[in-house]
């Protein structure tokens, strides 16, 4: 059976959802969206024509609402559309910080709430998105929203404890890379590369390389020894650094 989804806010991750949902041919009877810029409407409605564009009341009234705001403004908006949450309404956050107690307080009402930490690599049907459910979801209804988050890749339920950890492992850990491999497609041109020679080159290697670090059956250490020329070894430290006081910092502020 069909149903109606609202979404809360129109900016990345809607995007990111909507062309997951529209490769896959998933389909729906209805979908509103709402967002406090007019000008994210207008891009998302060229990219998808078949939603709507309506007020956040409208887009809180469907079968399954998407809450896809930063954590600061939830509570807020939660408070503005909770009179419009069906109380046989499926309502899934998208954002970290809010536990399922907090979101709870404005919507007592529902019981069907959930968390999802999206990746953008549903974008392409290739998401790693862990999930968590509130205690009391319909068994029913549970399948049918397993079934619609899977089709965005990797859909897996976790406790709520872990959500903001997989946010920095997993939601965030394609821009730890991204420009570095932007950085070496172009050394690559440099160095007399084609872009298209760059490009195979980084995909295939990076691939292998996952491969062999987590499928080898080597330890970490072995399989970091197959290579004795390390091009910018002395800088490890202070990547590694980087790394700790960003992400671990970053966490905390995330976390409920």
């Amino acid at each position: 059976m069909e149903q109606s989804i609202g979404f809360i806010g129109g900016g990345r991750v809607t995007k990111i959802l909507l062309q997951g949902f529209k490769n896959k041919n998933v389909k729906f009877d209805r979908i509103v969206v709402t967002d406090t810029n007019p000008e994210v409407l207008t891009k998302l409605k060229k990219q998808f024509p078949e939603i709507e564009s309506s007020d956040a009341k409208s887009a809180a009234s469907q079968d399954i609402v998407f809450i896809a705001l930063h954590p600061p403004v939830v509570m807020d908006t939660l408070e503005m559309i909770k009179n419009e949450v069906k109380t046989d309404a499926t309502v899934i956050s998208l954002a970290p910080k809010i536990n399922l107690p907090k979101l709870a307080m404005k919507l007592g009402h529902v019981k069907n709430l959930a968390r999802l930490i999206p990746n953008a690599t549903s974008y392409i049907n290739e998401g790693f998105n862990p999930v968590t459910l509130a205690t009391g979801f319909d068994p029913m209804q549970k399948n049918v929203i397993l079934d619609l988050l899977k089709t965005l890749g990797i859909t897996f339920e976790v406790s709520e404890e872990k959500l903001e950890s997989y946010a920095i492992m997993s939601a965030m850990l394609p821009t730890y890379f991204w420009f570095q491999w932007r950085e070496l497609a172009e050394i690559g041109n440099k160095t007399g590369l084609s872009d298209e020679e760059c490009r195979k080159s980084i995909y295939e290697t990076i691939i292998a390389s996952l491969d062999l670090m987590y499928k080898s059956g080597l330890s970490v250490a072995e399989v970091i020894d197959l290579i004795p020329v390390k091009p910018i070894g002395e800088h490890e430290q202070q990547i590694a650094e980087i790394y700790k006081t960003k992400l671990l910092g970053l966490f905390e502020k995330i976390k409920p």
